[in-house]
């Protein structure tokens, strides 16, 4: 997949067509955007084009409404997602502002229709762009009309159900990762550097890996979870925690801490991806460090048995 960062209008693309575009935001590569791409592949490769995914870097929604703690996915992540479900070409937009407020018309001029060699437009049955989102299907396929091939394509749904990353947010934000996962079509993850904290999970004997992430990243309700832990591209069965470890100080910030089992490494400033299976129970407050303990000793034989260990 080659990856074009672009970053003021009427770009080219150093290589001839024809092409098939999409585009969309893509956050997390669900299984309606997978659905969504798997058809966009069919169509080009029947119509002999070489397929383009246009995206935005950043998205839309944190320049618009100044949005934190969103992401489904880092952006390097969605690269990665994108990559292995066969496109040829992904263009990163770069969302400003100014690129906000534009037209459609001057949207499709510059910023697809500019691109030499396009011929295919595929579009979700959902998707609209431009200012106020004027630029609708009907819009568009007036607009391209003897410029190129506008084709929508149908919605997808799960067990009669809506699959969207607004969904998927919610589900995490509830703490429903199963739900989240099915969505998806794959386990959530979180993925950053190991980093030291206050280090009580050494102190109590049962250390855990602190993880730096993306502030834009969302993060599941706070709780206790069955996880997989990536490292070195060993996986790991574990334990993860999020919260604010209000046993020892009810004011610290939020963290994703993780115990891997029948591991002792020392891997700080290495990186590791956190994968959710299931959510154990509420962080909460315990009137002990013992209680505590025993209570973690118990989470970490759920997963054993969960993991048949």
């Amino acid at each position: 997949m080659k990856i074009l960062e672009a970053n003021q209008p009427n770009f080219k693309i150093d290589d001839k067509g024809p092409f098939g575009l999409t585009i969309g935001n893509f956050d997390g590569v669900h299984l309606g955007h997978k659905d969504l791409l798997k058809r966009v592949r069919e169509a080009t490769e029947k119509n002999g084009q070489k397929m383009i995914v246009m995206t935005f870097v950043p998205h839309p929604i944190k320049i618009i409404k100044g949005a934190t703690s969103f992401l489904l996915n880092t952006y390097h992540e969605r690269r990665c997602l994108l990559e292995s479900l066969d496109v040829d070409y992904l263009v990163e937009i770069h969302f400003t502002r100014d690129l906000s407020t534009l037209s459609p018309e001057k949207f499709l001029s510059d910023y697809i229709l500019s691109i030499e060699g396009v011929e295919g437009l595929y579009l979700g049955y959902d998707f609209a762009f431009g200012s106020n989102k004027a630029g609708d299907h009907e819009f568009v396929t007036n607009f391209c009309k003897g410029k190129c091939n506008v084709e929508i394509q149908p919605e997808f749904n799960m067990n009669g159900e809506d699959v969207s990353s607004s969904v998927i947010r919610k589900h995490l934000t509830e703490g429903q990762i199963l739900a989240a996962n099915n969505c998806l079509g794959r386990e959530h993850f979180i993925s950053g550097r190991v980093v030291k904290g206050a280090e009580r999970g050494k102190q109590i004997g049962i250390p855990t890996a602190n993880i730096e992430f993306d502030s834009d990243l969302i993060v599941p309700k706070r709780g206790v979870y069955i996880t997989k832990t990536k490292y070195k591209d060993q996986l790991y069965f574990s334990v993860t925690n999020i919260g604010k470890n209000p046993t020892f100080k009810s004011d610290e910030v939020m963290s994703v801490e993780t115990h891997l089992l029948d591991f002792d490494n020392d891997i700080y400033g290495d990186e590791i991806s956190v994968y959710f299976i299931d959510r154990i129970r509420d962080e909460r407050k315990f009137d002990s460090v013992n209680e505590l303990i025993s209570q973690i000793k118990k989470d970490v034989e759920t997963a054993r048995e969960r993991f048949k260990l």
